[in-house]
C-alpha cells in the first residue's frame, strides 16, 4: 500500500462532484465538522460507556469517550508522523502524511456512533437474542451470512452502515464522508462469516460492497484468507480507543470510589521508572485534592502510551504498509508500559466490569432491549396485524420496515434501536408496557 493512495479526499456517493480545488478546510476537516454536528454523534451523550449515566458524579458517556479518544488520536498521529518525516519523501507522500491527524481525529469521533444502548451489553443483547432466544425461528429465513451479521452483532459494522448506508430520504453515500476517513474507522475490515470466536467484524452484508469499492480505489488488498487487511490509520485509531478506554474507566472507578486512591495512585506509578515516580509524587504533595491527584497521573500516562505508540508505528511503517503488522500498538508498547496497562486491564475486568452498579445496568439494558426487539420484529414480520400497525407508526420514516426483504425489515429493527438513547430505550419500554402514558 502507498500513502498517496491510502490518503484519499474522494466522497463516497459524490464521486462525480470530485472538487480538487483548495479550500479553507481540508476534506477531512469536513468529514470531522459533519459528524460533530451530526444527531447520531450528539445521542451518544446519552448512552452508556461503563458505568451508569451520571447522577451527581459525572463520569464517561460515549460522547465525552468519542471526543477524548478523537484527541489522543490525533496527538498520537500528528507525532507519529513528525517521527516519520526522518525519512526522504516526495512530495505527494509529503502532502499525505499531512492529512493524517484530521483523518485520525475523524476515525476516531466516529468508532462508536453505531453502538446501541446500554453499553457493549446492548451488543451481546442484540446478538444473543437471534442466537439463543425468540429470534432463533428467522434463521431458516436468511442466508448464512445475513443470520452471522444477526448473530454476530457488532457496533463496528454498524458504524460503518450508520455513515455509509442511503437510508430513506437521505443521500447517496450516507454521510458522504471521505474514503480515507471511512476506512481508518473499520477495525476488523471483513465480513461477519469471518467474526470467528470474538464475534468481531467490519460490515455487514448490506455494505460488504461500499468497502470493496472503498478497498479497491485506496488499494488495500486482501490476505490469502479472503480478509482485507487493514487500512494503517486503523491502528493509531484503535490504540487511542485502548488507551481512553482503559486509563478513564480507572479514573471515573476512583470518582466513584470503586477503586481507592492508593490502589489508582500504584496503578498509574506503575507506567514509569523510579526516579520519574518520585518526582510525579513530589508534585502531588501541591495538590491536596485526591481526584486532581489522580488526574494529573493519568495525563501523564496517557501522554507516556501515546509517544511510545507514535514511535511503535512510524518504526514500522513499511510492515504496516505491507499489511502484515500482528498485534495492536498498545500490545507492542515497552515492556513497563505494556506491563502496566496489562495490570490496569485485570483490575478493570476484576473490580470494574463486574460492580454491582454496571452488572444492574446490564440486565435492566437486557431486559428493555430484548423486549424491544421482540415487539418491533413482530411488528415488521406481521405488519397486517392491529397493534403492528400502531408500533410501525412509532418507527421513523427512514427505516426500511416495510420492504419485501426480510433481512432488509430486520435490519431496520436493529438501525431504530441502535440508535436510541439509554433514556429513550427505557421511555419507549415503559409506553409499550403501558406503564408511562402522556400527560399522566
Amino acid at each position: 500500500m502507498k500513502w498517496s493512495q491510502l490518503i484519499s479526499d474522494k466522497r463516497l456517493g459524490m464521486e462525480e462532484y470530485h472538487d480538487p480545488r483548495r479550500h479553507t478546510r481540508t476534506d477531512f476537516q469536513r468529514d470531522y465538522d459533519r459528524l460533530i454536528f451530526s444527531s447520531p454523534f450528539r445521542r451518544l451523550q446519552n448512552k452508556t460507556q461503563v458505568f451508569p449515566l451520571p447522577g451527581s458524579i459525572f463520569v464517561h458517556n460515549r460522547l465525552t469517550h468519542s471526543l477524548e479518544v478523537s484527541s489522543v488520536g490525533r496527538s498520537m498521529a500528528n507525532e507519529a508522523v513528525e517521527y516519520m518525516r526522518v525519512k526522504p519523501r516526495g512530495a505527494d507522500e509529503n502532502s499525505a502524511l499531512d492529512k493524517i491527524g484530521d483523518i485520525v481525529a475523524t476515525a476516531c469521533l466516529s468508532h462508536d456512533i453505531g453502538n446501541p444502548p446500554f453499553g457493549h451489553s446492548g451488543e451481546k443483547t442484540i446478538s444473543t437474542f437471534f442466537s439463543e432466544g425468540d429470534g432463533l425461528k428467522l434463521k431458516s429465513l436468511l442466508t448464512p451470512q445475513q443470520w452471522s451479521d444477526f448473530t454476530c452483532f457488532e457496533g463496528n459494522a454498524n458504524s460503518f452502515r450508520l455513515l455509509t448506508h442511503q437510508f430513506a430520504g437521505r443521500r447517496e453515500g450516507g454521510f458522504a464522508m471521505t474514503y480515507s476517513s471511512l476506512a481508518a474507522m473499520v477495525k476488523y475490515p471483513y465480513s461477519s462469516l469471518y467474526a470467528g470466536e470474538k464475534g468481531k467484524f467490519g460490515f455487514f452484508t448490506s455494505e460488504e460492497e461500499t468497502y470493496k469499492k472503498i478497498a479497491a480505489e485506496l488499494g488495500i488488498h486482501r490476505n490469502s484468507d479472503g480478509r482485507y487487511v487493514r487500512h494503517p490509520l486503523v491502528y493509531l485509531m484503535e490504540a487511542a480507543d485502548d488507551i481512553c478506554y482503559q486509563i478513564m474507566d480507572i479514573e471515573d472507578a476512583h470518582r466513584l470510589k470503586i477503586l481507592s486512591t492508593d490502589k489508582v495512585k500504584g496503578l498509574l506509578l506503575n507506567f514509569f521508572d523510579a526516579e520519574r515516580g518520585e518526582r510525579m509524587k513530589g508534585t502531588m504533595l501541591k495538590l491536596a485534592d485526591p481526584n486532581e491527584q489522580v488526574s494529573y497521573l493519568r495525563s501523564n500516562v496517557i501522554g507516556a502510551m501515546v509517544s511510545d505508540c507514535a514511535r511503535l508505528f512510524a518504526d514500522s511503517e513499511e510492515v504496516l504498509l505491507a499489511g502484515e503488522y500482528q498485534g495492536a500498538l498498545t500490545s507492542n508498547m515497552s515492556s513497563r508500559l505494556r506491563d502496566a496497562y496489562a495490570e490496569c486491564s485485570e483490575t478493570a475486568w476484576n473490580k470494574i466490569y463486574y460492580a454491582p452498579d454496571v452488572i444492574d445496568i446490564e440486565i435492566a439494558g437486557n431486559r428493555i432491549i430484548t423486549y424491544l426487539m421482540q415487539t418491533l420484529i413482530d411488528a415488521v414480520m406481521h405488519p397486517e396485524r392491529n397493534f403492528s400497525k400502531l408500533i410501525l407508526e412509532k418507527m421513523p420514516r427512514q427505516y426500511e420496515s416495510s420492504s419485501p426483504d426480510i433481512y432488509t425489515r430486520l435490519q431496520s429493527v436493529l438501525d431504530h434501536i441502535s440508535g436510541m438513547t439509554d433514556v429513550y430505550a427505557l421511555d419507549l419500554f415503559r409506553k409499550l408496557n403501558g406503564h408511562s402514558l402522556p400527560a399522566v
